[in-house]
């Protein structure tokens, strides 16, 4: 495994999410996202198995929306993207950008189902 630089982004997939940790603050203009009844962040939910890509909340010091539709997380410390089909992968503290795969069919551009 390689060393990254300091400023350098850090890219982590799990199923059909992609989180880009960088540095940096909370961007402007985002649609506060609130946990759920279990005390999680839920990066996605899982549109076939009902099962949820989720981060504690306690280890996020901002989340919302943007106009882009990409979730941003403020990783206040390293935190755990857990998901029931799928290895937990532990995160370091900063900025998260999460997005949700796509896939092209002939009918259209859709969001990759989990």
């Amino acid at each position: 495994m390689r060393k990254t630089k300091k400023n350098e982004a850090q890219q982590f997939r799990q199923g059909d999410v992609l989180v880009t940790v960088t540095g940096g603050s909370q961007p402007d203009n985002l649609t506060t996202v609130a946990p759920d009844s279990r005390g999680r962040i839920v990066l996605a939910e899982g549109e076939q198995t009902g099962h949820a890509h989720t981060i504690a909340a306690g280890l996020v010091g901002f989340a919302g929306v943007a106009a882009d539709g990409d979730l941003h997380l403020g990783l206040t410390g390293t935190a755990a993207l857990t998901h029931d089909e799928h290895d937990t992968i532990t995160l370091p503290a900063g900025r998260a950008i999460v997005r949700r795969q796509r896939e092209y069919s002939p009918a259209a551009i859709r969001q990759v189902a989990d």
